[in-house]
């Protein structure tokens, strides 16, 4: 019988020292051989089975993290672990899903990955690690199997983009491109994925909102919609005023008239309330367990029943305090799970997405394992939003006016100069 403990750090410290003793109690009884043996303070016996064993994983320390106590530390052996060849990982993983040059392709998208962390800029919310490299080497064995007779350079490069194009900053874009030319010689890059009813539809909503058809910013709301068919936690990343609200917004009126399926967006401030008032807590003196209001959502939508689906959003700014929580649903277990022992599993027609302006303050392990997409500042700008203001004026007479008027006083959005 042995026990896992994952995460172990993110105990709080008073926790910790009870679990020390509880540890010692159990290695002492162990070594005297005991049947039966009682925890410290408590008089029930407990039974031992003499194989027990426990492991514990943790990460370095950040926010939300403890160090270890010392009398805790002394009790386990640490195992320092290192960082994986992940070209091998690569070439396995490539081989099992069907490449059969996967030995070259492995090579140039190890070559790709460790080139941008070397090159592109140092932004929080970049993640190269192994759990975005799965992600992309899962969305390519699905590929190879959807494309049997195209060429497999053809399938990684188009892959690889479409995956990382959308959380890179603006500057940042070209750079890539030119690294993915530079590894694939003598091949036009592949199309871009094309959805034309979606598209159609877009437009419509996009009309029936009063916005402006601005192609980048519409290229975001394309991404958005790509990443809600392979991730099930999704972050919008990006300055106020770049539209971020409204592709949410313009995507749910899409799909729900492609669908012909109800879509609900369920807006919350993870800011506004404590960690403990948003997860539930147990109250100190009665013992009482109070839900919490991020639970009492949780257990509301995520439903089969439903017969419609749900985005949870959580509009506010991103901190390790109370995104942690949420790194079991976030990751493949897709499980809520909270301090009085309950256990919420996700459904299928659940996603949890995050509208947030920097992921300055959330942790690696966060990071790794949500779609990111960056709206950048340059990419919606403010002549769309002026245009939109313009069209929404009472007296059609007077648009062209305020157009010359805007032109002459302010100029022309140039945002890349």
């Amino acid at each position: 019988l042995w026990g896992c403990f994952d995460e172990f750090n993110r105990i709080t410290l008073p926790v910790l020292s009870v679990v020390a003793q509880q540890v010692l109690a159990v290695q002492n009884a162990k070594k005297q051989g005991l049947q039966c043996f009682q925890f410290p303070g408590d008089p029930q016996n407990v039974v031992l089975h003499p194989a027990c064993a426990f492991f514990i994983t943790m990460n370095p320390g950040y926010a939300g993290r403890q160090e270890l106590p010392e009398n805790l530390k002394s009790l386990f052996r640490g195992v320092a672990m290192m960082t994986p060849d992940f070209q091998i990982i690569k070439k396995v993983k490539l081989c099992s899903v069907g490449y059969k040059d996967f030995d070259i392709l492995s090579a140039k998208f190890f070559s790709l990955y460790a080139t941008c962390k070397e090159q592109l800029s140092n932004q929080r919310h970049y993640d190269w690690g192994l759990r975005n490299i799965l992600s992309v080497l899962r969305t390519m064995g699905a590929t190879k199997r959807e494309n049997i007779d195209k060429p497999e350079a053809f399938l990684v490069y188009r892959t690889v983009r479409d995956m990382n194009l959308s959380k890179l900053v603006a500057q940042d874009v070209p750079l890539f491109l030119s690294l993915l030319a530079d590894l694939f010689p003598g091949m036009s890059p592949p199309a871009k994925g094309s959805y034309p009813e979606e598209e159609n539809i877009l437009s419509k909503v996009i009309d029936k909102f009063g916005l402006v058809k601005h192609p980048d910013w519409m290229l975001k709301v394309i991404q958005l919609l790509e990443t809600t068919r392979v991730r099930h936690g999704i972050m919008l990343v990006g300055p106020s005023g770049g539209g971020k609200s409204c592709i949410f917004k313009c995507l749910k009126e899409t799909l729900q008239e492609r669908q012909n399926i109800i879509y609900k967006d369920v807006r919350f401030n993870p800011k506004a309330i404590r960690a403990q008032e948003m997860y539930g807590e147990t109250d100190p003196l009665s013992g009482e367990w109070t839900t919490g209001v991020f639970a009492a959502l949780w257990a509301k939508y995520n439903n089969r029943n439903n017969a419609y689906n749900t985005w949870i959003i959580a509009d506010g700014p991103v901190d390790a305090i109370w995104i942690e929580d949420l790194n079991t649903v976030l990751d493949d277990n897709k499980i809520l799970t909270l301090a009085n022992g309950d256990r919420m599993p996700m459904t299928d027609n659940v996603k949890i997405m995050f509208e947030v302006e920097t992921l300055v303050n959330a942790s690696p392990a966060t990071v790794s394992r949500a779609g990111i997409i960056y709206v950048s500042e340059t990419d919606l700008d403010w002549q769309p939003v002026i245009e939109a203001w313009v069209r929404k004026r009472p007296d059609a007479t007077r648009h062209a006016i305020l157009r010359e008027l805007i032109t002459k006083w302010i100029g022309n959005c140039t945002p890349t100069d």
